[in-house]
C-alpha cells in the first residue's frame, strides 16, 4: 500500500508540475530559514556546555549601588581569590585569570623573526585547568604554570608558533618584548563556543599584579572562577560570601556599596550586565526572538501549502469520486494525500539541506567568523530535520487531506463539489495570519533601517572624519620619546593634528571612580576618567562652554569636565564650575574648563559624567587628523616612520569611523536578518495568496461566466474577485499594527537616543502590502475573467 501511495503521489506531482514546483519552492525556502536559525541557536545554546563539571562552575562578579547609579563588572579585586579560599565554604577549586594583550614574538633557531603579532595573553592560576577540565596533549596539569615565566598554549597556537604541538614543548617566545616564556604544556583546542578562550596561558607568578592588595580596584580584565564541591549548599556558600563582603568590602567603607556574588557558568554567555573574555555575548531575548521568527516562517510556509492544496482540491474531485465508487475508504484517501504531502515535504527538505549547506559560510561570514556553523556535525540536527518533516507533513497535509477525502462521490463525479463557507472562512483566517506576520516584519525592518540611519548620521559632538587611531608602545623608553615622535609626525605631508590619550571620545572601555568636590564626597554617581594631552580637544573639535584647555605640563593636576558632570554635581552655569577642586585616587586639582556634551558611548547609553586630565604615563594611544585629499600617501609614510621608530612593536592603525561602526555590529546584523526574513515571508505569503485566488477563481468559474454572458466587463469581474482579498489585507494590517508597535518600541527602548516611532512605517507597510496584493490577485483574477464563458457553461 505504501508503495502504491508513493507511486500515485509522484504521478500527481508530475501531472500538476506548476503547483508542485510552487509548493516545493515555498516549503524549501521556509525550511532553509528554519534550519539556519536552528543551527545558529543550537550553537549559541552550546556555549560552555563542553566543560565536564559545568553545573558546579561559577564566576565571581562585582556590583555597585550608588544613590542614583548602578554599575556592574565581570571582574573582582585582585586580592579576592586568596581571601575567598580562606573565607568561603563548599569550594573545591578556585583560580584567578587576568587578560592582557601585547606583542608576542617567536624567533627561529638562528634568531630570525618567525612570528610577531599582538595577541591576548591570560595570566592564569594552575587550578583553572582542574576547574575547566581541559584535555592535555603534552605537559602535566599539576606541574604546569607553577613557576614564573612558564606558559601553556593551545594546539592551534603551537602549530602557528612552532609547527606542531610536540615541537612546542620546551621552546621559548617573548611577550611585551621583555618577558621570556617557556612552553611547559599544550592543551587541545577548545570549541569556538567557549566564553573562556584558552590560547596563551601564562603562569600567575609571572603576573605583575599578583601581590596587589587593593580591594577598591576592580577591572573586567581580572576574573575569578570557582569549582564547588559535589553537593555543596548554595545557601551556605551565599552566607559565607555575604560575611566575606562585610569583612573585606563593607568594613573598608568602599564607595558604591561594592559587593561580590556568584554567576553560574551557563549564564555567562547570555549575560546582559557582565561581559566575558570571548566578547561574544548574546541575550536570551535575541535567541528567543530568532526562534519565534523561525516558527513564523514555518507556519507561513504551512499556511501557504494548505491554501495551494485546497485550491487544487476542486481539480481532483473526480479522482476522489471514482476512487470512492471503486471502494476506497476515507482513511485510505487520507493516507494517500498525506503520502503526497510527505513526498513534497521530503523533496523540500532535501532542497533545504542543499540551500543551507551553501548558505552556512555566508551566515558565518555575517557574524565575522565569531560562530562556527556546520549542518551535520551534531546528531541533534538530524533529529530536528526528522521532526520538522513529520510536523510540516502533518500540519500542511492533514487539513487538505480531510477536506479532499470528504467529497461526496456523486457530486465529485459530476464536478459539482462546493467547499462550505465555514472552511472558506478558515482559509481567510490563515491568509490574514500570513499577512499579519509579513506586515509586522515589514514594519520592524523599516524601523530598524531608520534607527541605524539615525545612528550613522546623528552628530556625536566631536569630529571624526579623516581621524586615524594608532596604538603607542607603553614602555618607558618609548614614552620618553613622545614629543620627538609627535614632531616627526607633524612634518609628514597630510598630517594636520596629533594627540596622545588613553581613550577616544567614543569608547566602550570604561574607567570610573568615586570622587570628592571641594572636599565633599559624592555618593550619587561615579565619574568617568579620560586622560589626554592638551591637543586632544582641538583634534576632536570639542567645544568649550567655559574656561580653556589645561596647559602642557607633566605635573599640573588640572581637570576639564563635561557638561553632564557639572549638572550632576548641582551647578547649572558652567562658569560657576571653574575653580571647583576635584579629588580622585590621590589626584587633586581645580576644574579649568567645561566642554560641551558629546556621546562618549554608543547611542544605546546616556552621556557619562566625565573629567579629563593629563597623565603622560598612560598614553597608550594616539590620534592623527589627516588631510582628506592625502590620506593614502600620508598613511604609508606614517607606517614607515612608526616601524622605523619602534621596530619591536606591531603597527596597528584604524579609522575612527570604522571603530564607531563596530559598536552597532549586532544592530547591523539584526537589520540584515530582518530584511532577509521579511523578504522570505513576503515571498511565501504572496505564493499563498496566489493559491487562494486560484481556489476562489476555480470555485466561481461558472458564476463569472454567467455574469460575463449577462454583460459584466472584465474590469468588474476583476474588482469582484479582488475586493475580498483587499479587505483581508486591511484586516491583517489592523491586527499587525499593535503587535509591530510593541515589538519596535521594545527594541528602540534599548537606545538612549532613538528616532521617534511615527506612523510612517505603518502606513508604508499597509501601502506596500495593498499594492503587492493588488498586483498578485489582479494577475490571476484577470486570467480567470478573460476565460471563455462557453468553456465554463457548455456542460450545463
Amino acid at each position: 500500500m505504501f508503495k502504491l501511495n508513493l507511486k500515485i503521489a509522484f504521478r500527481n506531482l508530475i501531472r500538476n508540475r506548476s503547483y508542485a514546483l510552487i509548493n516545493i519552492l515555498g516549503l524549501s525556502i521556509g525550511m532553509t530559514s528554519c534550519i539556519l536559525i536552528f543551527i545558529f541557536i543550537q550553537f549559541q545554546l552550546s556555549y560552555d556546555t563542553h566543560f565536564k563539571d559545568k553545573d558546579r562552575i561559577f564566576r565571581f562578579v562585582t556590583d555597585w549601588k550608588y544613590n542614583s547609579f548602578d554599575d556592574y563588572s565581570a571582574g573582582v579585586p585582585l586580592p579576592f581569590g586568596p581571601a575567598a579560599k580562606q573565607e568561603l565554604v563548599g569550594i573545591e577549586k578556585l583560580a584567578r585569570i587576568s587578560r592582557n594583550s601585547g606583542v608576542v614574538l617567536v624567533r627561529n633557531g638562528d634568531g630570525t623573526e618567525h612570528f610577531k603579532a599582538v595577541r591576548d595573553v591570560y595570566f592564569t592560576e594552575a587550578d583553572l585547568f582542574d576547574i575547566l577540565q581541559v584535555k592535555w596533549l603534552f605537559g602535566k596539569p599539576i606541574q604546569s604554570l607553577s613557576e614564573p615565566n612558564t606558559v601553556v598554549i593551545s594546539e592551534r597556537t603551537a602549530k602557528t608558533f612552532f609547527g606542531s604541538a610536540q615541537q612546542a614543548i620546551g621552546k621559548n617566545f617573548t611577550f611585551w618584548n621583555s618577558i621570556q616564556l617557556r612552553v611547559v604544556g599544550v592543551i587541545a583546542d577548545l570549541p569556538s563556543s567557549s566564553s573562556i578562550p584558552m590560547e596563551i596561558m601564562v603562569s600567575y607568578p609571572t603576573f605583575y599584579g599578583k601581590n596587589n592588595q587593593d580591594w577598591d580596584s576592580v577591572s573586567t580584565y581580572n576574573e575569578c572562577f570557582v569549582l564547588l564541591k559535589p553537593g555543596a549548599s548554595m545557601a551556605a556558600l551565599a552566607q559565607s560570601l555575604e560575611r566575606m563582603n562585610d569583612k573585606y568590602l563593607k568594613q573598608k567603607k568602599l564607595a558604591g556599596n561594592q559587593r561580590s556574588h556568584l554567576q553560574s557558568l551557563s549564564d555567562i554567555h547570555f549575560s546582559e550586565r557582565y561581559n566575558n573574555f570571548a566578547e561574544t555575548a548574546i541575550t536570551k531575548k535575541e535567541v528567543y526572538g530568532l526562534a519565534i521568527i523561525g516558527l513564523f516562517l514555518m507556519v507561513t510556509a504551512c499556511i501557504n501549502f494548505i491554501n495551494l492544496a485546497t485550491a487544487q482540491s476542486v481539480n481532483r474531485s473526480k479522482e476522489v469520486g471514482v476512487r470512492k465508487v471503486m471502494g476506497a475508504m476515507r482513511r485510505q484517501l487520507v493516507l494517500q494525500f498525506l503520502a503526497e504531502t510527505t513526498t513534497i515535504v521530503v523533496l523540500s527538505m532535501l532542497l533545504a539541506c542543499i540551500f543551507s549547506e551553501l548558505l552556512l559560510p555566508l551566515l558565518s561570514h555575517l557574524f565575522k567568523g565569531q560562530v562556527s556553523l556546520s549542518l551535520f556535525t551534531n546528531p541533534s540536527v538530524f533529529v530536528f530535520l526528522f521532526l520538522l518533516v513529520m510536523l510540516v507533513s502533518f500540519l500542511a497535509g492533514f487539513y487538505p487531506a480531510m477536506i479532499i477525502s470528504g467529497f461526496s462521490p456523486a457530486l465529485a463525479i459530476k464536478n459539482k463539489v462546493r467547499v462550505q463557507s465555514g472552511n472558506l472562512s478558515l482559509r481567510m483566517i490563515l491568509i490574514i495570519m500570513q499577512f499579519t506576520i509579513t506586515i509586522v516584519l515589514i514594519i520592524a525592518t523599516l524601523v530598524v533601517i531608520k534607527q541605524m540611519q539615525y545612528v550613522r548620521e546623528k552628530p556625536l559632538g566631536f569630529k571624526k572624519d579623516a581621524v586615524v587611531f594608532i596604538g603607542f608602545p607603553g614602555d618607558s623608553v618609548s614614552m620618553s620619546h613622545q614629543q620627538l615622535f609627535r614632531e616627526k609626525l607633524l612634518h609628514i605631508p597630510g598630517v594636520e593634528k596629533q594627540s596622545y590619550f588613553v581613550r577616544p571620545p567614543l569608547s566602550g572601555t570604561m574607567n570610573t571612580t568615586n570622587f570628592y568636590v571641594d572636599g565633599r564626597e559624592n555618593k550619587d554617581f561615579e565619574v568617568r576618567l579620560s586622560p589626554g594631552d592638551e591637543h586632544y580637544f582641538d583634534l576632536f573639535g570639542l567645544q568649550f562652554l567655559a574656561g580653556k584647555v589645561y596647559p602642557k605640563s607633566d605635573t599640573a593636576n588640572a581637570y576639564i569636565a563635561n557638561e553632564t558632570f557639572v549638572k550632576k554635581i548641582g551647578i547649572a552655569n558652567p562658569q560657576l564650575a571653574l575653580g571647583k577642586v576635584i579629588a580622585q585616587n590621590g589626584r587633586t586639582g581645580p576644574i579649568v574648563g567645561v566642554v560641551k556634551d558629546f556621546n562618549d558611548q554608543s547611542l544605546k547609553e546616556k552621556i557619562s559624567p566625565m573629567v579629563f586630565y593629563q597623565e603622560k604615563r598612560q598614553y597608550y594611544n594616539m590620534a592623527l587628523k589627516l588631510d582628506s585629499k592625502e590620506i593614502m600617501p600620508a598613511m604609508k609614510t606614517i607606517e614607515n616612520l612608526w616601524k622605523s621608530s619602534f621596530p619591536n612593536e606591531v603597527y596597528n592603525a584604524k579609522f575612527m569611523d570604522d571603530d564607531i561602526n563596530n559598536y552597532y555590529e549586532s544592530e547591523r546584523i539584526t537589520g540584515l536578518l530582518f530584511k532577509i526574513f521579511a523578504g522570505v515571508i513576503m515571498f511565501i505569503s504572496f505564493i499563498g495568496l496566489f493559491g487562494l485566488i486560484s481556489f476562489v477563481a476555480a470555485q466561481r468559474t461558472r458564476e463569472m461566466a454567467i455574469r460575463k454572458v449577462l454583460g459584466a466587463t472584465t474590469g468588474e469581474l476583476v474588482k469582484m474577485l479582488n475586493s475580498a482579498f483587499i479587505r483581508m489585507v486591511f484586516v491583517a494590517n489592523l491586527v499587525a499594527w499593535p503587535l509591530a508597535y510593541i515589538l519596535t518600541s521594545k527594541w528602540l527602548s534599548g537606545f538612549a537616543y532613538r528616532v521617534p516611532l511615527g506612523v510612517w512605517p505603518f502606513i508604508l507597510a499597509m501601502v506596500a502590502s495593498m499594492v503587492l496584493t493588488l498586483i498578485t490577485v489582479s494577475f490571476r483574477s484577470y486570467r480567470a475573467a478573460k476565460a471563455n464563458a462557453v468553456d465554463a457553461l457548455k456542460y450545463e
